[in-house]
């Protein structure tokens, strides 16, 4: 990027220090932990801002490539915390329940809206907003144990919340979704695999280590490709075949114009493997 475009456009993380949830980068691969185990990692009404804060800030970071969001001591998140959010909410105003309703759907559009690729890891306890993460996220990774729960209707509120009427039928099918979204009953690890929630099912002492990988592999590929890839998954939900079509042969045709296009074929050429820079 030229110079002169670089103020404003391009942040770096190497001296994030996150108050609500621990950050770390590892290489080209960020690493998100929830770190509340002894609650089941719930979140706050700050974990919320801060990490959709974070995934927006993550569209201007060249240094990451891929992330990879995990909870601590064996569960993913446990949704919103019943003391810190769900009490206090049962006391707010109606314009005040529209703002915080929005605030955590703005998480979901930031996870959806930056570039990086996001591989969930998920072991036991992932529920509420917890499972929308998860459902938000590109690529799951799960255990047997892994029980994801979807569970607004039995808390009394609608299975429409944070996008997951619009999302999680695009990954099980609308029969499935449904299923999920009225009963809020829990999907345990194998049955998710069964649906196509779960991308891989592994034995917990693997799952770190192998979601770390995975994000590796996507974050030594071509990170702009990815990045575009990951836009038109997105956008062209609303898009008819026609209209889906013409817009990836614009895509294609931007990435045809990065030098990592040039690298892979002069490396194809030379018979080596090519190494990707994201420009």
């Amino acid at each position: 990027m030229d110079q002169h475009l670089i103020t404003g456009n391009r942040q770096s993380l190497a001296d994030y220090r996150p108050q609500h949830f621990l950050w770390e980068q590892r290489g080209a691969v960020g690493l998100i932990t929830l770190n509340r185990p002894e609650r089941k990692n719930p979140l706050t009404f700050e974990s919320y801002a801060e990490l959709r804060d974070l995934f927006r800030t993550l569209s201007y970071v060249d240094e990451v490539r891929a992330i990879v969001l995990q909870g601590a001591g064996g569960n993913f998140c446990s949704g919103g915390d019943v003391h810190e959010i769900i009490g206090p909410l049962t006391k707010m105003s109606m314009p005040d329940l529209l703002a915080f309703t929005r605030m955590t759907g703005d998480l979901v559009k930031a996870m959806r809206a930056c570039p990086q690729p996001i591989i969930a890891a998920l072991d036991g306890v992932c529920a509420g907003a917890g499972a929308i993460m998860a459902m938000a996220s590109d690529l799951r990774v799960g255990t047997a144990r892994s029980k994801t729960a979807f569970l607004f209707t039995r808390v009394g509120l609608a299975g429409c919340d944070m996008g997951a009427c619009a999302i999680l039928p695009r990954i099980v099918g609308q029969g499935r979704a449904s299923d999920l979204l009225y009963s809020g009953r829990s999907l345990g690890g194998e049955e998710g695999y069964q649906w196509g929630f779960l991308n891989r099912l592994l034995e917990p002492e693997l799952l770190l280590e192998n979601a770390l990988s995975w994000a590796g592999e996507i974050a030594s590929g071509p990170s702009f490709g990815h990045a575009m890839t990951k836009r038109m998954l997105h956008q062209e939900w609303a898009m008819g075949v026609d209209e889906a079509i013409e817009s990836e042969a614009q895509a294609q045709a931007i990435c045809m114009m990065t030098q990592d296009f040039h690298r892979a074929y002069h490396a194809f050429v030379a018979k080596q493997r090519p190494e990707f820079q994201g420009d």
